[in-house]
Order: C-alpha cells, then structure tokens, then sequence
C-alpha cells in the first residue's frame, strides 16, 4: 500500500510537511498486522520526503523513534523501558491507547494493538519536534469514547429535492457517483487517512432518509459498500450502513415488517449474516424510524425499543451495533396547535423506554432537543435515560449555521454541549453520560473537501474532541492550524496564527449574533473585521486558498448586512422608529 494523494485535492491537516519531524528521523516499525503496515507505510513515505530512514522488526538499538506493539515479541529495549515503567500490558493500554515517551535519545510509542499504533503515529506527528525534545514522562492516551463516528447524508442517485448530498455544501458525495461508487476510490482511503489522523473511527457510508437506490446497499448492492470498506479499513475506520426499516417488505418480499414477527426476525437474521460474509468487519446499522416519514415500528402497534432490539438481536452474534436515531417527532404538526411541543418529543417518546434497549442498541440523541440550532439547551432525553448506551450527535455540516459559506467556529459549542452537567454543578457531564459521540459529515468531493477551507477545522476538532472531550477548542485550533498551514521548518507565522484565532474563536457567537435580533448592532460590523483581516494575511497562505476563503468572506459579509437590513425592518415596522444610520428597510 502506497500514502494516498489524489491529485487535485487539498491535503488538508496532513501536507508533507507536517511530518517533518518524523520524516527526518531513523525510525523503527515493531509488530505485525494490517494496520502496522499501514503505520510503516506512512512512516516511509515521510522519510522518503525528508530524508530519514524506518526499519521493521529490529531491535532498535540506531532509532529515534521507535513505534512498537505491546504484544509483540522481544520488544526494543527503550520500548520494553517504557513497558516496565509504566506496569501497563497491552490490556491496560486499550486495542486504540498509546503509551508515549522519551527514554534517553529516543521517542517511543508502545500500543496496545495496531489502531493505537497508527493513532500514535499520528499524535507524535501533531507534536513534530516537541515529541524529540528533552525527557519526556510517560503519558498514557486513550479514547474517551469507543465509538468516534461521522453519518454521511449521501444519496448514490441524486435525489430531485435534496440533491446527492443532503445538507451538502461542499459538493457530490466522495463515495457515489452516477448511481454507482467512484470509479477511483483512492479519495475514499485518503478521506480515511484524514479521519484516522483526528481520531475518527466509524462512518455510515449512505443517508439515513433511505431511497430506493439506497435500500438496495443491504442486498445486490452490498459489494459497492464492500469496495468502500476495503479503502476505509486500511485506516482502522469501520463500515456502516443505514438501512430502512422496511427492508423485509421492500427487498425481501414480506407482507409486513413488524419486529416481533418471527419471518421478519429471520429475514434480518439471514440478511445481516450474508453482509458479515461480505464485510467481515462490518460496523452495523443506522436506523431513522418513525420520524419525517421514514417507516418504523408505530405502524405495527410496536414501540421503538421492539424495533431497535430486532436489529441488535440481528448484528449480536457478530459483535455489530444498530444506531438508532431519536430525532422523532410530527412533522405534519401546526404550529398554531398549543398541544404538541416539537423540544419535548423525543423525551415523551423515549424516556418511558429506558432499561429496555439490548446492550449493542445505541440511541442517538442530538445534543439539542430541537434541531442543531445555533444555540440550544441539552436535549432532556441525554440525562433522563442511565440504563441506555447513548451517542450524542453533532452537526459538522453547518444547516444552520452558514451553510458552509459562512465561517463558523463550531468547537466552542460542542465543548459548552460536552462539559455540561445536566444533574448540575458536579455532576456527570454530557460527555461522562454518553458512550459514543456521531456528527454529521461536512465533506464532499470539493477541492478543499468541506468547501469552505477553514470549515476543515470543525470537521478536525470533532474527532478530537471525541477522542478527548475535556481538550480547550482553542488549542486543538492551534494543532490543526500547525498542521494544516506549516510552510517550512520554521514552522506557522505568528501573524498567521493570531489572525486565524482572531477570525475564528468567535465567530460561532457573531454567526449568532447577526442572525438574531440582538445583534442588530455589530453582527455585521464583526463579519467586516473578519474579512479585513483575512486580507492583511495574503502573502502567508496559498493563493488559491486565500481567494477562496476571501471569496467566501465577502458573501458572508453580504448575508450578514442583509440579515441586519431585515431586522431593523421588521423593528421599524412594529415600533415606526427609523434606523439612527439610515440603512435600507426592505
């Protein structure tokens, strides 16, 4: 296996030279297994772009880094040091944690199984000469979270509404074309490789409003989801897939699909082990159920754990998840009718049910009780269920929030969300109660995968801060600005930097601000600071770049006058009182 570079793709956090500080090293690779190679892999690639020189299987006597699996045999001696040091076995250090030292004139990464080994890799990579400095203590990494996943809203047909990508804003999907998978899927293993460098290690491959085309993934099309699996697991991601909940009537031929129904049950049974035979690392399945019109368990007489457990009871023996979604409401309600309460619905639906979902029955909750809104309250149904494993899911892709041409920080927000104590002050936080954080892609097959090219940071910062949900957005800010726009060995201006935090850090609260009453005022007049100092930074960026986000800039600033203009007319027509400024009144 080669590095994936697809030509014509920016190659966001991970450019060459970004892995400098590795790639000018002696590094020696110590362990077997797929994701070792891949491990050696990229550390070839970076010593064949920088002069330094990797090794398997050696005892590693002339390294300066050496990455090595606790189960492997004859450790390296520094390796085995650490080991003795820290009394962890590779039990103790997790199948995904790293240990990460400095013992004498080496840099050592002892994992407890090859994903670790491939996420340490890529953490003495964000580091860059930081991790070859002086003695470094032994720190032990692991994932806060099990499961770190991203729900790709893609369709394989275009559909006449939404488009290929729903809430798409960055392009065509990077997994369908035409119909059919990506003739070249060299972009999928690249998209993988990004996803693996911040931490992400799941992603469903198809939309959750499941098509036609889409249902089919599960039966004559389940190859084309196994031609994506094989790109994605060359970088430890597994493979999931969104199903509809009348699969046995739409593809199996049933009459019905009721969850306590036995041929249904076997058909679920029969059709999950034929995808494991294809996918032998399959993920398992998203379900939207009985919400905006998608079918569920309701029509039957059932209730959403019943149709839930089918699909757990389903995927169980091969060690499979079902996500089921909680986003369920009346989407045909009045608003006028006092009697029904949108925020409240998935609580009124879910809570009674807690307790009763199998244990590989995931409820995916969205962190706001409405629908990723620039500002929300934590959804109720997070604290109101402590007998289900619960994902709470995020929005990378920015609905609501700028729609990908408006800069919009979202880090902040998720950290507000994430460190919340809904017992209050003391309590378990958000991200102490959930087992599992899930966002909704912002990619597609742009040049600069999410469109916007400073939208790269929110889709970064999600994999990091499911990896460690206590990490300062400010700072993972700062390691993707490092990574992402290193010029040379001296690594990112100043300027730069201080204006990328100057444009970003707050940018999620002006997005807010102009789009809402309050910020008549200023919304506006911080959108125009934003551009103004984008454009003092010019020469320390690709050209291209520049003019992009530049581009970007000046329709934000449009989108924010106009969001002002209107709401000082909607005040002028309730109060008679003129704008003090003279601004237009529609």
């Amino acid at each position: 296996m080669t590095v994936p570079e697809p030509a014509g793709v920016h190659a966001a956090w991970l450019p060459p030279p970004a892995f400098r500080a590795v790639g000018a090293r002696r590094t020696l690779v110590h362990g077997d297994g797929a994701l070792t190679g891949t491990v050696l892999d990229e550390v070839a690639h970076a010593c064949a772009c920088h002069g330094g020189s990797v090794r398997r299987r050696t005892d590693g006597r002339q390294a300066d880094l050496v990455l090595a699996l606790a189960t492997a045999d004859r450790l390296p001696p520094a390796a085995q040091a650490v080991r003795d040091v820290s009394g962890l076995d590779a039990r103790a250090i997790g199948d995904e944690g790293f240990l990460l030292a400095r013992r004498g004139e080496v840099t050592v990464v002892l994992a407890g199984g090859p994903a670790g080994l491939l996420y340490g890799l890529f953490h003495v990579v964000r580091l860059g000469e930081a991790a070859f400095g002086p003695a470094r203590p032994v720190e032990h990494h692991r994932p806060a979270m099990r499961r770190r996943m991203l729900d790709h809203w893609d369709n394989v047909d275009a559909h006449p509404v939404m488009g290929q990508v729903e809430r798409g804003y960055a392009g065509g999907s990077i997994f369908w074309k035409d119909g059919r998978p990506r003739g070249d899927l060299a972009r999928v293993r690249a998209y993988g490789r990004l996803l693996a460098a911040a931490g992400v290690n799941a992603v469903a491959v198809n939309n959750v409003n499941v098509h036609a085309t889409e249902a089919r993934l599960l039966s004559d099309r389940l190859g084309d989801v196994a031609a994506i699996a094989d790109e994605l697991r060359a970088y430890g991601i597994r493979t999931h897939l969104s199903v509809t909940f009348a699969a046995p009537v739409v593809l199996g031929g049933l009459p019905a699909a009721d969850p306590l129904d036995e041929a249904v049950r076997a058909w679920w049974a029969e059709t999950t082990a034929r995808v494991y035979d294809t996918i032998a690392d399959f993920g398992g399945y998203v379900v939207k159920a009985d919400s905006e019109g998608q079918p569920g368990p309701f029509a039957y007489g059932r209730d959403h754990a019943d149709g839930a457990n089918m699909l757990a009871d389903a995927l169980a023996p091969f060690g499979g998840v079902v996500h089921w979604r909680a986003f369920v409401y009346d989407h045909r309600q009045d608003w006028r009718d006092r009697t029904t309460d949108r925020a409240r619905a998935a609580y009124d639906h879910f809570a009674p049910l807690d307790g009763r979902f199998r244990p590989n029955a995931i409820l995916q909750v969205k962190h706001g009780p409405i629908d990723f809104q620039a500002r929300e309250p934590v959804s109720p149904v997070i604290a109101a269920m402590p007998r289900t494993r619960l994902a709470v899911e995020l929005q990378v892709t920015q609905e609501y929030t700028g729609q990908q041409r408006h800069l919009c920080h979202l880090p902040p927000m998720w950290r507000e969300v994430l460190g919340f104590s809904p017992g209050g002050p003391g309590g378990p936080t958000v991200s102490d109660i959930a087992s599992e954080l899930v966002a909704v892609s912002n990619v597609g097959d742009d040049l600069y995968w999410t469109g916007h090219p400073l939208a790269q940071a929110n889709l970064y910062a999600f994999g990091r801060l499911a990896w460690d949900p206590r990490l300062d957005p400010a700072a993972v800010l700062d390691e993707w600005i490092d990574l992402t726009f290193t010029p040379d060995a001296a690594g990112v201006p100043e300027r730069l930097r201080r204006t990328l935090h100057a444009m970003m850090d707050g940018s999620w609260r002006t997005y807010e601000r102009y789009t809402a009453p309050l910020g008549v005022g200023f919304g506006a007049a911080q959108v125009a600071e934003t551009r103004r100092l984008w454009r003092e930074v010019a020469g320390l960026v690709n050209p291209e770049l520049h003019a992009r986000v530049a581009e970007l800039l000046d329709e934000q600033l449009r989108s924010a006058e106009e969001w002002r203009d209107q709401v000082n007319t909607y005040f002028f027509r309730k109060s008679g009182v003129p704008d003090a400024r003279g601004r237009r009144i529609h």
